[in-house]
């Protein structure tokens, strides 16, 4: 059981309970603190901030040992945001000091960014005022973004993911700051330096439409990595600095979506 002197870490995901980078992030945090682990049933990538109506809300626990560590997981009916809500609301004792979502299948940069039911998880967390941290992990074979593959190695991301959430437990951000985005490249070492961004106005993903037969047939959209050259994109956006310096991307999110436009400019043009 959790204990009152440790500090308490509320740990999700998008890609599902059984997601081999939820449990590196786990055994990452467990130095940090008592972590608890709760993460969507199902695969909810591309989900974002969503609630919808139709998640049955069932909680189910179970006892999994990982490399020798026994865990109490809670496995969630529902989206990746409303599964802080059901941690928050009625499964921790209290609001945790912490809240971490991740580790992703895939990069979490770009315009896209508000479809990432990673970041979705965070910003929910955001929303009752407890640090947040969502953490992405850039894939060499894309394909494997809705799988569980063992192949992906999330170690060095998991040693990033321990060391910006020490910071957040340890330290006050500034005001606006509500949650970090970690974006790391596939070739990341421990020792790759990292570097604050902005979120590249860029497309992170290139949306499609799959449909066999008319438009009554079902159909799926996905999306797929967008093609970039160093030209395409702002040199201090999350975008460049993974994709082109090979660099950590920690990106300061507000829940404050207001455009930064000077309001009198806008009035006097709203009114002609």
């Amino acid at each position: 059981m959790a204990t009152t002197d440790k500090k308490q870490i509320l740990l999700t995901n998008d890609d599902g309970i059984d997601s081999p980078g939820l449990w590196a992030a786990a055994e990452a945090l467990s130095e940090l603190g008592y972590v608890w682990v709760a993460a969507p049933r199902d695969q909810s990538t591309g989900t974002g901030r969503s609630s919808p109506v139709t998640s049955d809300g069932r909680i189910t626990t179970k006892t999994l040992v990982v490399h020798g560590q026994e865990w109490t997981i809670y496995s969630v009916g529902g989206t990746p945001a409303q599964v802080v809500d059901h941690c928050v609301l009625e499964i921790l004792p209290r609001h945790p000091d912490l809240i971490v979502s991740g580790i992703n299948y895939g990069l979490n940069i770009g315009t896209s960014i508000g479809m990432s039911g990673t970041l979705g998880a965070a910003m929910e967390g955001a929303s009752f005022g407890i640090p947040a941290l969502a953490a992405s992990l850039e894939l060499e074979d894309p394909s494997l973004v809705y799988s569980h593959s063992k192949e992906v190695d999330f170690s060095a991301a998991a040693v990033f993911v321990a060391r910006f959430a020490r910071q957040l437990l340890e330290k006050q951000m500034p005001f606006d700051v509500d949650v970090i985005n970690l974006n790391i490249p596939s070739n990341a070492t421990p020792d790759t330096p990292w570097r604050v961004t902005r979120i590249s106005r860029h497309p992170g993903y290139d949306t499609f439409i799959e449909r066999n037969g008319s438009l009554e047939d079902a159909a799926r959209i996905g999306g797929n990595p967008v093609p970039v050259t160093p030209r395409d994109v702002e040199p201090d956006s999350e975008m460049y600095t993974v994709l082109f310096d090979r660099m950590v991307a920690v990106t300061p999110i507000s829940l404050d979506c207001t455009s930064r436009v000077g309001f009198d400019d806008l009035d006097h043009l709203l009114r002609g």
